[in-house]
C-alpha cells in the first residue's frame, strides 16, 4: 500500500492522491442496486493525459486494478470498486478544448458535463443531441462509457454516433488515438466503436471528437393520458407507423407519475395508468403534435393535452427527467425507439425484499430476451447484467469479446469483472 501510493503521488499534484477511508467509501460504488462493491486502496484525481498514463503504468508495473469512474451516475455497476483498487476519478480533465462550428465537432476532456457541453455548443447555434436524464450531472466520459442515449434518442440516435475519434490510455500506459474529425473515414478497423461502450475495460478515454448538429427549433410538446400501458403502446405503434419523426416520445406508468409528482410537484394527473409525452422540434412541429393528438385519441387515449408554450413544454421533459431520483418500482420508456427501463427499488438490507427483486430483474431480462431484444439499450453490462451478457450473445461471441479484452489489456488489470 505504502508503495502503490508512493509511486502514484510521484507524478500526480499535491492532493491527487487519496487514502482517506471516509473518502474513498463515497467512490465504491455508482446508482447500481444488485451489484457489489469492493473497498479501493486509493481514489485519485489526474488533471492530465500524463498524469493519467502515470497512473497505468503505475498499476501495471505492480499489477493493481484499475477502476475508471466519472460522476458515478450510472445503473450497472461499471464503476463499482474492486478491492485494492485505484479508482480513477476523470472529474478533473473537463476541459472543452474545441468548438468548431465548420466542421460541425467538439473536442472535450472526459470530465465535461453533458449539460454544459450541450450549452457551449448552443452558443454557436449548434447543439450536442444525446441527453441522458442526468444530463446535468453525467460526463461525456461516462456516457461514452456505457454507450448512453437520452430522451430524444428516437430522432438524434445515442452516444455512439457522435463520438468520431478518441484518445485512449492503455493499461501499459501507451496512448491510442482512434477516429477522425472528418465527416466521412473508413481506414482500418473501427476501433472508436469497439471503445464506446466498454466500460473502462479496454482503456480510459482522456479526450473524445464529438459530432455537432445544427440546433433545432424550441421543442412543443403535449402530455396524453391512457387508461392502461396497452393502449399507450398501442398510441406509440401509430405514431411510428404513420411516418412521424416526434424528437421525444416517452412513456411513464401510474407509479413513476405520482413518484414524480410527489418529488417535484409537478401537478402530472395521477389519475392516469399511463402517460405519454411526445414533442417535435421541426418546422412542421405544430402539425405534428396535432397528429399525434390524434393518433392517441383514436388509440384509447382519455386526455390529450398539449403544452401552450415553449416554457410549459420544457416543464413537461423536467417531469420526465425526475423520475428515476423519484420512483419507487415502476416503469419509464423511451417508447419511440422501443427502450423500457423497468426500475426495481428496494430495501437492500431486507433479505425478502432483494430476493423478490433479483426475481423480477432476472424475468424481466429473460422476457427481453424471448421477446427477442437485448438486455441492455443504454446503461451498457457492469456487473449488474454480466451475467445475462452470455445469454445473449452466445459462446462465440463472447469468446471474441474476452479475446479482444486480452489484447487491449493483457494483466486483466481494467476494470476486473465488469461486462466479460
Amino acid at each position: 500500500m505504502g508503495d502503490l501510493t508512493d509511486r502514484l503521488a510521484q507524478g500526480l499534484p499535491a492532493g491527487a492522491v487519496v487514502v482517506d477511508p471516509d473518502v474513498t467509501a463515497a467512490y465504491r460504488h455508482d446508482m447500481a442496486g444488485f451489484c457489489a462493491a469492493g473497498a479501493p486502496a486509493v481514489v485519485v484525481f489526474p488533471e492530465t493525459v500524463e498524469q493519467v498514463q502515470h497512473v497505468l503504468r503505475t498499476a501495471t508495473a505492480l499489477r493493481v486494478p484499475v477502476v475508471p469512474q466519472g460522476a458515478r451516475t450510472g445503473l450497472s455497476g461499471a464503476a463499482n470498486a474492486v478491492d485494492g483498487c485505484i479508482v480513477l476519478s476523470m472529474v478533473k480533465l473537463n476541459r472543452i478544448l474545441e468548438l468548431d462550428p465548420v466542421n460541425r465537432i467538439a473536442v472535450v476532456e472526459p470530465g465535461v458535463v453533458n449539460a454544459e457541453l450541450s450549452r457551449a455548443a448552443e452558443e454557436l447555434g449548434l447543439s450536442y443531441p444525446p441527453d441522458p436524464s442526468s444530463w446535468e450531472s453525467c460526463t461525456i466520459g461516462g456516457n461514452i462509457g456505457t454507450g448512453a442515449g437520452g430522451l430524444c434518442c428516437v430522432k438524434y440516435g445515442v452516444t455512439s454516433e457522435y463520438v468520431l475519434g478518441l484518445d485512449v490510455v492503455l493499461a501499459d500506459g501507451r496512448l491510442l488515438s482512434t477516429g477522425r474529425r472528418t465527416a466521412k473515414g473508413v481506414a482500418g478497423y473501427d476501433l472508436t466503436r469497439l471503445l464506446v461502450g466498454s466500460e473502462g475495460t479496454l482503456g480510459v478515454v482522456v479526450r473524445a471528437v464529438l459530432a455537432l448538429r445544427p440546433a433545432p427549433a424550441p421543442q412543443l410538446a403535449l402530455a396524453a393520458e391512457f387508461p392502461s400501458a396497452d393502449t399507450a403502446g398501442a398510441a406509440v405503434c401509430e405514431v411510428m407507423a404513420c411516418g412521424l419523426t416526434p424528437s421525444l416520445m416517452e412513456l411513464m406508468d401510474a407509479v413513476s407519475v405520482r413518484a414524480v409528482n410527489d418529488l417535484g410537484r409537478m401537478g402530472l394527473p395521477e389519475t392516469t395508468r399511463a402517460l405519454l409525452l411526445v414533442a417535435f422540434d421541426g418546422p412542421d412541429r405544430e402539425a405534428g403534435l396535432a397528429r399525434v393528438a390524434e393518433l392517441c385519441r383514436a388509440a384509447g387515449a382519455t386526455e390529450v393535452v398539449p403544452a401552450e408554450d415553449e416554457a410549459e413544454s420544457q416543464l413537461l421533459l423536467e417531469a420526465r427527467r425526475l423520475a428515476l431520483p423519484a420512483l419507487t418500482i415502476g416503469v419509464v420508456s423511451h417508447a419511440g425507439d422501443g427502450n423500457t427501463h423497468p426500475i426495481v427499488i428496494f430495501d437492500g438490507s431486507d433479505a425478502e425484499q432483494a430476493a423478490r427483486a433479483q426475481r423480477s430483474f432476472d424475468e424481466i431480462m429473460a422476457l427481453g430476451l424471448e421477446l427477442g431484444g437485448t438486455i441492455t439499450g443504454e446503461h451498457g453490462v457492469g456487473l449488474l447484467k454480466r451475467d445475462w451478457l452470455a445469454r445473449e450473445l452466445g459462446p462465440v461471441a463472447l469468446d471474441l469479446q474476452r479475446q479482444l479484452k486480452a489484447v487491449f489489456d493483457p494483466l486483466g488489470i481494467m476494470n476486473p469483472g465488469k461486462m466479460v
